[in-house]
């Protein structure tokens, strides 16, 4: 099993009890997400339970390139279960983030780890190789740390006396050594307190963000998981490995000595970045003091950074936004650190904080108003505010160790402290008006629907906000040049040509790409979106390769600007594993996930009839906080591909309900209720899946 460690490591915190799974058992789901849903539905019988159920199972997966040399394809880890940040219902859902957890994981002899059931009393498990304990949170005090002082306090009891760059021995005075401190995975005093929006932190900014696996985590009274590993990993072909990186690198990476100018986000193309461009001032984090790139393991570029003030170090994009409206680059620098040590999504904090503004400008919330909230908005942009806001929603206090119901609330989440509050009553509620923008289940507004398509379809359709940037390339990065005059890197024609030609199988159709208004309900538009969910499913979330850099289409380093995605995934998926595995056995292995998850969201009470919009989608222009927002697409126009303006428009109500009938006929389900087809799941092999839905009387009819 090239690629693979040969195990999976099973972990029942009721009985304390740790076993193993064979890899080989799930194998055909060959790693990451695939393999984490095949698990969840195999070892948990009932689908509707609560996230905060005992029985709830979270799963960490790592791929077979995990620990290679992969580039922007080796640092991953995939965290799969119920969750807890979306609303009404906790969706079975995923999350996913990098460093070297992974890495380590798959050194120390494990490809994955599967937690279970509920420890009675607060618990971190060490992995030392195959030596795995859980251990009692109470001599090292763990619980009630933050997640920066929880990893420093496991590296010095793993590590001892030793100074950083000493061997240190992992099984014992006798056993193995490495010079590698441990890679944590901890949650943060949000978790412990069961904030909805608690995140998993990694290192110094690595979250698994979404999904509110902190608090799963908490519930569990699990504090964190430590794994330090001195194995190797067995890699097919090792030369041909080096030889596809080194094409990859000299044919579609950036080139120092003749840099080409493109957009910020260009894919595998992009300069290592400080941590992202935003905040402030000026519109980013420019360096103002010394830094340097931080990478992923195996990655070629280092989209973070650490800075000489050590402020801020490797916060990344949605984190490095959060209180922009801060006095000072240091406060909001501080801010982005107090998220990552109490262990809170950025995302969330970002909205939520401008609709408690909001709220506040009103009238209707602060001090002894209609909605007590004990922050003096007097203060708001200085440090003081924003750590008394994030100790409130992490403590569910008032943010200074006093009772607050405010508190508490919050860390419900903002739907559902709205909801307490009265805010969601009627056609006035605050998400229909779009005052609380959280337009799909309970998730922040992030690419809008109204213009990206494939964006705001696949996460309705879908179980919480996707966050994949496949086609940021034909619309964030055109956007700027449209709105200043210049010129793109590519004609729209051009690039719909680029993009459809690797989009199999579904490659015949160019129409999947115009997001003009006559077609954004069309069959054509049912495709786009069908093909993100395959792709994404397994060669981003099952393989592991990175967001941020794949997949990798246009490319200004590139031949004719074409990049190398179709050649390059399994290229590098051979020269690991050795497997003949073509870019469309992924598509269609990630199609397979997809009805896997889907089947899971019916049998939790899933029905077409949930899927929809918050209100404001439908009928109100894209605006925020008063700002009009411009948005370039590629589309059909007079009979000829432009770059057209997609400002003014929103979702029709009617027009998307049909888009569902096609979308779900497409897929093979059942369009009356959006449940899954027995002859559907039967020929991808799914058939104990569709004995389950019938069962619970939720198999879709042919």
């Amino acid at each position: 099993m090239n690629g693979y460690a040969g195990k999976i490591l099973r972990v029942n915190l009721t009985d304390k009890k740790v076993t193993t799974i064979p890899t080989a058992d799930y194998e055909q789901w060959v790693g990451g997400h695939g393999m984490g849903s095949a698990i969840f539905f195999d070892l948990v019988k009932d689908k509707t339970i609560d996230g905060f159920d005992p029985a709830n199972v979270v799963t960490l997966m790592t791929s077979p390139l995990s620990g290679t040399l992969v580039p922007a394809g080796a640092g991953r880890t995939e965290v799969q279960g119920i969750g807890v940040q979306s609303y009404p219902i906790g969706w079975f859902t995923r999350s996913n983030f990098g460093g070297r957890f992974s890495t380590m994981l798959k050194c120390a002899g494990w490809d994955g780890i599967v937690l279970e059931g509920k420890a009675d009393r607060p618990v971190w498990i060490d992995i030392r190789n195959s030596n795995v304990h859980i251990s009692d949170c109470s001599p090292l005090s763990l619980w009630g740390t933050d997640t920066w002082d929880c990893q420093k306090r496991i590296w010095k009891y793993v590590a001892g006396s030793q100074a950083y760059g000493d061997w240190i021995c992992v099984d014992g005075e006798e056993g193995d050594k490495t010079t590698q401190r441990p890679a944590v995975l901890a949650a943060g005093p949000a978790g412990e307190n069961l904030s909805r929006m608690a995140c998993l932190i990694h290192d110094a900014g690595n979250g698994s963000g979404q999904g509110g696996f902190g608090a799963v985590w908490g519930s569990k009274n699990l504090k964190a998981i430590s794994v330090v590993g001195t194995g190797g990993i067995d890699v097919n072909d090792p030369k041909a490995l080096l030889e596809a990186r080194l094409w990859q690198k000299q044919n579609y990476a950036f080139d120092l000595n003749n840099l080409k100018k493109g957009p910020i986000w260009a894919g595998f193309a992009s300069l290592p970045l400080p941590g992202t461009l935003w905040g402030r001032p000026s519109g980013s984090w420019k360096p103002t003091e010394g830094q340097r790139p931080q990478a992923c393991v195996g990655c070629h570029s280092g989209c973070r950074a650490r800075y000489e003030s050590g402020l801020g170090n490797e916060a990344m994009c949605y984190a490095t936004m959060f209180y922009c409206d801060a006095k000072s680059l240091d406060i909001q620098r501080r801010a982005t650190d107090l998220l990552n040590k109490y262990g809170l999504n950025a995302h969330e904090m970002i909205y939520g904080t401008t609709y408690l503004r909001d709220l506040y400008k009103l009238g209707v919330l602060g001090p002894g108003k209609e909605i007590d909230c004990p922050l003096d908005f007097d203060g708001y942009g200085s440090y003081e505010f924003v750590e008394q806001l994030v100790k409130m929603i992490a403590y569910r206090n008032d943010g200074r160790g006093g009772k607050s119901r405010c508190g508490d609330d919050l860390a419900e989440g903002f739907v559902r402290a709205a909801e307490k509050w009265g805010r969601l009553d009627g056609d006035s509620s605050d998400l229909e008006t779009g005052l609380l923008p959280f337009p799909y289940w309970g998730i922040p507004l992030h690419r809008d629907p109204r213009h990206r398509l494939e964006w705001g379809y696949g996460t309705i359709l879908g179980d919480r906000d996707i966050n994949e940037h496949c086609f940021d390339m034909l619309h964030s990065c055109l956007t700027p040049a449209a709105l200043k005059g210049r010129k793109s890197q590519t004609t729209a024609k051009e690039a719909v040509r680029i993009y459809v030609d690797k989009m199999v199988p579904f490659q015949d159709d160019e129409l999947m790409l115009d997001y003009s208004t006559q077609n954004m309900y069309s069959e054509h538009i049912a495709k786009l979106v069908s093909w993100h969910r395959y792709y994404t499913r397994f060669w981003k979330q099952s393989a592991l390769f990175c967001d941020a850099s794949w997949p990798d289409f246009i490319n200004v380093y590139a031949p004719k600007k074409i990049g190398s995605t179709g050649q390059a995934e399994p290229k590098f998926f051979k020269a690991v594993t050795g497997k003949n595995f073509s870019f469309l056995d992924g598509i269609e292995l990630g199609r397979k996930i997809w009805n896997l998850d889907h089947a899971i969201w019916t049998l939790q009470g899933r029905h077409r009839d949930m899927v929809h919009f918050a209100g404001f989608i439908y009928d109100r222009t894209c605006t925020y906080r008063g700002m009009d927002i411009r948005h370039f697409s590629p589309g059909r126009k007079n009979g000829k591909w432009q770059y057209i303006d997609s400002f003014g428009r929103y979702v029709d109500r009617k027009k998307f309900e049909e888009f569902k009938t096609k979308f779900y006929k497409l897929q093979g389900w059942d369009a009356a209720t959006g449940y899954p087809a027995g002859k559907t799941l039967e020929s991808m092999g799914l058939k104990y899946v569709a004995d389950e839905l019938d069962k619970c009387g939720k198999l879709g009819r042919e």
